[in-house]
């Protein structure tokens, strides 16, 4: 009895230690190191082919796949393009302990689009590191009116036709336009990111997010000259939790109306969110144009303003500087629209300004235990062809 028992542990002990070899075989990871394929890491030598080359590495595996980038500076001057066509791999890390960095001179990067793009791939993380884009000189040329200056400017990191995407713990850095940009995803997550630039810094977005779905954002800190987090047609399903916006314009939905032809903007939540000093809160616009676009199912949850210039605003009359304004009635339809637990400090005295559409009113707008104050003056609120009730305390007094 005593051997039967005995043989019968054995195996399982053996079956154990054949499982755990398995797992373990099951989740092995190739490991590259940018240095080995001829990066420097002292922020003067170009390291743009050793990027690509381990790039071409990884995707050439089918195994999960880690590509390090050890501390140091490294130069990446041009426009780089990551494609997923030919990879293999559906799990690549980019696990960076250093900081990327661009030219110092704008026109090398001024007239691309994307400084660092990946198209078309899947499972693809960043974790750590930092991305300085060197964008301080083209801002410059920009705010002096320059006729020498780049159109655009690039986006530092973009994400485009692409799905299980990880962003975690990168900051960026000084970008010459938009910093991250989501464009056509599926099931992205970003967390513990932080953005920084120059409240200054013209049309430099923190995060855009367009024709995607199942994006979350968590935990993540915005400091930038334009939208912490500007949110386009064709986003669906946005979860947007713990950020902090400021110095900045706000988390904007749109501006949408730029095309007849528009996807909508659906189930959008942003919670727990903090602005300081910013020039909006809680913001969606639209220019006056026709369009069948769309915003449904927006909820806006616990969020907290400190001197903020338009704590709550919906501008279907959208046109910055009123320069070639369209002059016409926005075709957007806003609909449910929810605003939860707001509170904190309006720096102008239009604290809640609702401004939709004459032939298609805002509706289904929810104010629910709202306190805005503004020193030294009394708050109010304007609203025009906007529906809605209210629930709760409300300051400044309803207007819908």
């Amino acid at each position: 009895m005593a051997e039967v028992t005995t043989s019968c542990f054995s195996r399982v002990a053996l079956l154990i230690l054949y499982i755990l070899h398995q797992s373990c075989v099951a989740k092995s990871t190739l490991i590259f190191n940018v240095l080995s394929f001829g990066a420097k890491p002292n922020g003067v030598i170009d390291s743009t082919q050793a990027f690509l080359d381990v790039w071409t590495a990884a995707c050439a595996s089918s195994d999960s796949t880690t590509i390090r980038v050890p501390k140091g500076r490294y130069l990446l001057p041009n426009a780089m393009v990551f494609k997923g066509d030919n990879c293999k791999s559906t799990d690549i890390t980019f696990r960076i302990d250093g900081t990327l960095i661009a030219s110092s001179d704008y026109r090398v990067l001024g007239q691309a689009n994307n400084w660092l793009s990946f198209e078309g791939v899947t499972g693809v993380s960043i974790i750590g590191g930092a991305l300085d884009a060197k964008g301080t000189s083209l801002w410059a040329c920009k705010l002096a009116g320059s006729t020498d200056c780049p159109n655009g400017g690039a986006t530092s990191l973009s994400f485009t036709n692409s799905k299980n995407i990880n962003i975690n713990g990168l900051m960026s850095l000084n970008s010459q336009m938009f910093h991250i940009v989501i464009n056509g995803c599926q099931d992205v997550r970003i967390k513990g990111v932080k953005v920084n630039a120059a409240g200054n810094s013209p049309n430099t977005d923190g995060i855009h997010v367009q024709l995607s779905r199942n994006v979350a954002i968590f935990n993540t800190s915005i400091k930038t000259g334009d939208d912490c987090v500007s949110i386009g047609p064709g986003t669906k399903d946005l979860w947007i939790e713990q950020i902090t916006c400021g110095p900045g314009h706000g988390i904007s939905i749109g501006s949408l109306a730029k095309d007849l032809e528009e996807e909508g903007v659906q189930n959008v939540t942003v919670k727990n969110a903090i602005f300081k000093g910013t020039q909006n809160g809680l913001r969606i616009k639209s220019w006056a144009r026709l369009s069948n676009g769309f915003v449904q199912g927006v909820q806006f949850l616990d969020v907290v303003m400190f001197n903020v210039q338009n704590p709550i605003v919906i501008n279907q009359n959208y046109c910055p500087h009123n320069i070639n304004c369209p002059a016409q009635v926005s075709g957007v339809k806003v609909s449910d629209v929810v605003y939860q637990n707001i509170q904190g400090t309006s720096a102008t005295a239009i604290a809640i300004k609702f401004d939709c559409s004459a032939t298609n009113p805002c509706s289904g707008i929810r104010l629910e235990n709202v306190s805005l104050t503004c020193r030294n003056q009394e708050v109010q609120s304007h609203c025009a062809n906007a529906n809605g009730k209210i629930v709760g305390t409300v300051q400044p007094n309803n207007c819908l």
